[in-house]
């Protein structure tokens, strides 16, 4: 089961609570976002520019502590900068989830 978390931001801020809120801000507001982008280029089989949305969102699955389906998006970037999807269910899964996440807190 994929399970974001607040636990490498609560790292590096390492007890600044208004760092902290800074970085959350941040994450809300750019993940729905460059989500919404991926989207649409896949959508229109714009594969090099899914990859580079990709690119992005890999940030964000760090910063959400989620190690694994890092390597997934890894994986599933180089698919599509070779002009294929394989990966797009498990990384739309992932999407999903910090998706989630991301509105509950």
């Amino acid at each position: 089961m994929i399970q974001p978390s607040l636990t490498y931001i609560e790292e590096l801020a390492d007890g600044n609570e208004a760092f902290k809120a800074k970085l959350i801000e941040i994450v809300k507001q750019e993940l729905p976002e460059e989500i919404e982008l991926y989207y649409k280029h896949v959508e229109a089989q714009l594969y090099s520019e899914a990859a580079k949305d990709v690119h992005k969102l890999k940030h964000k699955i760090s910063i959400l502590g989620l190690e694994k389906e890092y390597h997934l998006a890894v994986a599933y970037e180089e698919a599509l900068r070779e002009d294929h999807c394989d990966g797009k269910i498990q990384f739309e899964d992932i999407l999903s989830a910090m998706s989630l996440f991301v509105k509950s807190i």
